[in-house]
């Protein structure tokens, strides 16, 4: 997982959230939008940081190196 630790906006801590959001919404399937409502993240810039977040490390950790 590779979450930034700030938003890249407004500077709020965001990434000690990130495994419960990870959590609740691909494991149990929940909304996104509640999840973030619920965890007290109000604020559009630090909710695209959950909502636009790829997990890209495996797809980087696979290339080779030549």
């Amino acid at each position: 997982m590779i979450m930034p630790v700030r938003c890249f906006s407004c500077g709020q801590v965001v990434a000690d959230k990130w495994a419960e959001y990870d959590k609740r919404v691909n494991s149990d399937h929940e909304d996104a939008s509640k999840v973030l409502d619920e965890m007290n993240v109000k604020r559009y810039c630090c909710r695209r940081m959950f909502l636009g977040n790829i997990e890209l490390i495996d797809e980087f950790i696979t290339l080779d190196r030549k």
